[in-house]
């Protein structure tokens, strides 16, 4: 596969203040910003910006590290999935207050959202994630060195063959901003192995 940036991404409502080279892409989240879809609350939002690309490719990684700079309830910043409103996928830290926040992910297939989570330290401000592919399951891991990796989640997208589209995002759900930063983009060959 190609490059991350060399396969043209683009923004999925793209925030006011970012900035994107080939090296690192940083957003400044804005208030009130998410995705959810209705399961527990009834609940609704979808307006987080997604930076992301488009691929046919059935079987590759995903790798990328996030710096952050969350310290209100709900910040987060991972990577992404995003293919319309009802189908998407999002892997975070999610900041909770200062003593923990949740390593987690959701995944939205026809409408409705479903969270698993993990607490971890809240002083933690980096994290590597790597979402691999074969054909329409997928696995989300994390790292904090960027070579152990530990798997998150195995996961299927009802709307996940074919042509898929993923990448980065960051939002602020309640009445905050931070910045998220993105670096060390990597694509390479599928790093989940297939199940013997």
């Amino acid at each position: 596969m190609k490059e991350f940036f060399s396969m043209e991404p683009v923004w999925i409502r793209e925030p006011k203040q970012t900035v994107v080279t080939e090296e690192r892409v940083e957003i400044i989240t804005e208030p009130g910003t998410d995705l959810w879809q209705r399961t527990y609350y009834g609940f609704q939002n979808d307006n987080a910006p997604v930076l992301q690309v488009e691929t046919t490719e059935t079987y590759f990684s995903f790798v990328v590290k996030t710096q952050f700079e969350s310290h209100h309830r709900f910040d987060q910043c991972g990577v992404a999935m995003y293919l319309d409103s009802e189908n998407w996928f999002k892997a975070s830290i999610e900041y909770e207050n200062e003593e923990f926040q949740r390593l987690g992910s959701v995944v939205t297939n026809h409408g409705y959202s479903d969270w698993a989570t993990t607490d971890i330290p809240a002083d933690r401000k980096e994290m590597w994630y790597r979402l691999s592919r074969r054909e329409s399951d997928y696995c989300v891991e994390c790292s904090q060195d960027g070579v152990d990796f530990k798997q998150m989640r195995i996961f299927h997208m009802w709307d996940g063959a074919g042509k898929i589209v993923f990448g980065v995002y960051a939002c602020s759900p309640e009445q905050s901003s931070f910045k998220a930063t993105f670096t060390n983009f990597e694509i390479t060959e599928c790093k989940w192995e297939a199940h013997k």
